[in-house]
């Protein structure tokens, strides 16, 4: 697949009969996909044959979204990298992300690689391998333009409702600081909650939340009022103990990431090259 290609809308799959189908594999000791399949090159055994099998959760615009008939973004064109290197297509599932950071999408077979905007953390190391990092990141606070929030501080100060995605290092991250949250189970959720004044202020990762006010009927009412530095990396997940897919990706990631092509895509989803320059993984 070329590096721009887009992925079907059709290949992804409801949360819901996912959710049944992970439970019965568990249960069942299914590994799930075509054990039949051939290897693909370097040894690595995927899922379904000639196909790598992509779980996220859509939407988490510029990384994941639908784009007419196709799931796109900094994500898709991300695994596109480990796909081109393997020979293969790029199919893309769409789940809740808590199947995704507990490993449970990748250990039951359902999927090869995990790429949904996630945070390389020790607790999820637990139950997923990761990739080397290939995003840097860190949250933010959204809030309406009048609303004289610039921190934290300031929504404890000032006693407003602030919300948050379930499962989030961002949750995680206002929890820690003694906020409890309302929880929403994806981020259109929560932008939403926001918009109808069911939260004065909401935590999200800053490329999320920068990409939403690039719409005029958002960027009008509502603006980012704060960066919280939390020093996080995103990561690609793999099933334990997978070392030859990792292997591939690590290498697509590092390859991209010398030549330039790393550059031109993370130019092409947030309209700027990345600072520093990317620079190969070590």
């Amino acid at each position: 697949m070329a590096l721009w290609s887009t992925i079907p809308r059709a290949a992804a799959i409801g949360t819901t009969a996912l959710a049944i189908t992970l439970a019965a594999a568990a249960c069942g000791g299914d590994s799930g996909g075509d054990s039949t399949a051939a290897p693909a090159p370097g040894g690595v055994k995927l899922v379904n044959a000639g196909k790598i099998t992509t779980c996220t959760n859509i939407p988490y615009e510029p990384f994941e979204f639908n784009q007419g008939s196709d799931v796109v973004g900094f994500d898709v064109d991300i695994v596109n990298l480990a796909a081109k290197k393997l020979g293969v297509t790029q199919d893309i599932v769409d789940i809740d992300f808590a199947a995704i950071k507990s490993g449970a999408a990748m250990n039951s077979g359902k999927c090869d690689v995990a790429a949904a905007g996630m945070t390389i953390t020790d607790e999820r190391k637990q139950n997923i391998l990761f990739s080397d990092p290939y995003f840097d990141a860190t949250q933010s606070l959204m809030a309406k333009k009048d609303s004289g929030v610039t921190s934290l501080d300031d929504v404890k100060a000032k006693n407003l409702k602030l919300g948050a995605q379930a499962s989030t290092t961002g949750l995680d991250y206002v929890k820690g600081k003694g906020f409890d949250p309302v929880e929403y189970a994806d981020s259109p959720k929560e932008l939403l909650a926001l918009q109808t004044g069911q939260v004065d202020v909401i935590v999200q990762d800053l490329p999320v939340v920068q990409t939403w006010l690039k719409k005029p009927e958002i960027g009008a009412k509502f603006a980012q009022v704060a960066s919280l530095d939390t020093g996080e990396q995103y990561g690609i997940g793999m099933k334990k103990g997978n070392t030859a897919l990792a292997t591939v990706v690590n290498d697509a990631i590092k390859a991209a990431k010398a030549d330039g092509t790393y550059d031109a895509i993370y130019k092409k989803w947030f309209g700027t090259e990345p600072s520093p320059a990317a620079t190969p993984t070590p």
